[in-house]
């Protein structure tokens, strides 16, 4: 199962855009995370190039076996669609650059703001020319 539309605006360099995105359930919900999954465009550290989300909430339950995140950062029974969509627009707004999903929008989401902020306006852009 999944969304067919969820178009997501929040203020960050990305402000004004639409942004859409699908969460997939796997058959084990509620005990195993989605996926989410931007249809559109988007320039972020934490969102692979092929619109793929990469957010604690996100990972599979339990200890994670290279230590980085707590079990209790990573998914849990009791998240909903609410808190999914609370922790993205978090993640869209401040980026963790520490653990990149995008080495490269990472890169220069730490190096050359100026440049990152330029190519974020061209998706913010593409996703209103979509949009209408």
């Amino acid at each position: 199962m999944f969304f067919n539309r969820l178009i997501i605006t929040y203020c960050s360099p990305s402000e004004g855009g639409f942004f859409k995105a699908h969460l997939y359930f796997p058959k084990e919900y509620p005990l195993r995370p989605p996926r989410m999954k931007f249809v559109t465009e988007i320039w972020h550290p934490n969102i692979e190039k092929n619109g793929d989300v990469c957010i604690s909430i996100l990972h599979e339950p339990g200890d994670d076996k290279w230590g980085y995140e707590k079990a209790s950062e990573r998914w849990l029974p009791v998240h909903t669609v609410e808190t999914i969509l609370i922790s993205v627009i978090s993640m869209l707004a401040d980026p963790n650059d520490e653990s990149p999903a995008n080495v490269d929008a990472a890169k220069e989401w730490r190096e050359s703001y100026t440049d990152f902020k330029r190519k974020v306006a061209r998706c913010v852009r593409k996703s209103q020319e979509e949009c209408s």
